[in-house]
């Protein structure tokens, strides 16, 4: 209870959820429940009875926190057979008000959203936006050091995976890797088994990275050419062959490499080295607006991770084609939908 600030505001929570019907909340004793008891217990004047409502009030709505959770009010439940179980946290995601629902119990969130189902009352109030958003959890989830990380476990979601081993190949620290793990564990997006840990929803990781993923990060530098984007594109991959830079194409000009239907208008590339020396081989001409060329400064190499060959030319691999493509409205969302279903679905 200490962990969400104490009685008041989860007590507050609860007549917010009720604040539309004429039912009084007051609090009851946990004593008179026995030993051990729940965080906190309410009663819900009714208009023909009293509603016992049993609270476990934890400091994160992720679904391994509320299973937890869940299954205690359900020990609960056991012992009180007309009592009903609350799952409180400052913010509850729709897959953990999901797992509320199958399991008969309620769930009210900090943030305003609520469903409760008891007796012949039936409140539901959704939509309202994290305001309790941690963001050094999310900076951990998604840093740049992280993201290599995620890279390895996106491409092999059922590779089983140590954690000195995938800290190894991803060239990151223990603790890093540990962290990682810890916040996929917490979202149930890892699962163990004797071989180790692997990665059992990766739909909705690539869903959430992407959400977060900020491509400001990256260096962009924009350019006009005469040539045509095909020989922009030969000339970018045979000039970082001789110089021995690293590089891979990008957004809609991978996308075009893996599905032939693609149109794009611009080059785009990845490159590991002076963009100066590439734009004087490659006499590109920086503009304002206009551009038809841009090669980006990586804010990680971790961008390269997983490049595919392809007709001769290295383009980013299917996750990072993604996560770069979802980001342009339009074409490039209707690519990364595409690239999805029929590139990375069936690779995993």
């Amino acid at each position: 209870m200490k962990d969400i600030c104490g009685e008041q505001p989860v007590i507050a929570a609860v007549a917010d959820c009720l604040a539309d019907t004429s039912f009084t909340v007051t609090q009851r004793s946990e004593s008179a429940l026995g030993a051990p008891c729940p965080d906190l217990a309410l009663n819900v004047g009714l208009p023909d009875r009293q509603q016992l409502l049993l609270i476990e009030a934890k400091s994160s709505g992720q679904p391994r926190i509320a299973r937890a959770a869940i299954n205690q009010l359900l020990v609960w439940k056991s012992r009180i057979p007309d009592a009903y179980g609350v799952f409180v946290a400052p913010y509850i995601t729709p897959r953990t008000a999901e797992m509320c629902r199958q399991a008969g119990v309620g769930c009210i969130d900090l943030a305003g959203n609520c469903r409760l189902d008891f007796a012949n009352v039936y409140i539901q109030k959704q939509g309202n936006p994290n305001k309790f958003a941690r963001k050094r959890d999310l900076r951990s989830l998604y840093s740049p050091k992280a993201g290599r990380v995620l890279r390895l476990m996106l491409a092999a979601p059922g590779r089983r995976w140590k954690i000195a081993n995938l800290a190894r190949e991803a060239g990151v620290s223990l603790g890093q890797t540990f962290n990682v793990k810890q916040r996929l564990a917490d979202r149930e997006w890892i699962r163990l088994d004797a071989d180790g840990f692997y990665l059992a929803d990766p739909e909705a990781l690539l869903a959430d990275w992407a959400t977060y993923y900020d491509p400001r990060r990256h260096t962009v530098r924009e350019f006009y050419s005469l040539e045509p984007l095909a020989r922009i594109e030969a000339l970018l991959g045979r000039t970082c062959g001789q110089a021995g830079i690293t590089y891979a194409l990008a957004g809609l000009s991978a996308a075009a490499r893996i599905a032939p239907a693609v149109r794009y208008q611009r080059a785009t590339a990845y490159v590991g080295a002076s963009v100066e020396f590439l734009a004087k081989e490659l006499a590109l001409r920086q503009v304002s607006s206009g551009a038809n060329v841009a090669l980006i400064s990586p804010y990680d190499e971790g961008v390269f991770y997983g490049s595919w060959e392809v007709e001769g030319l290295t383009i980013t691999s299917p996750i990072q084609t993604y996560l770069d493509l979802i980001q342009l409205r339009g074409r490039g969302e209707e690519a990364a939908a595409a690239l999805l279903d029929e590139v990375i679905k069936p690779q995993w």
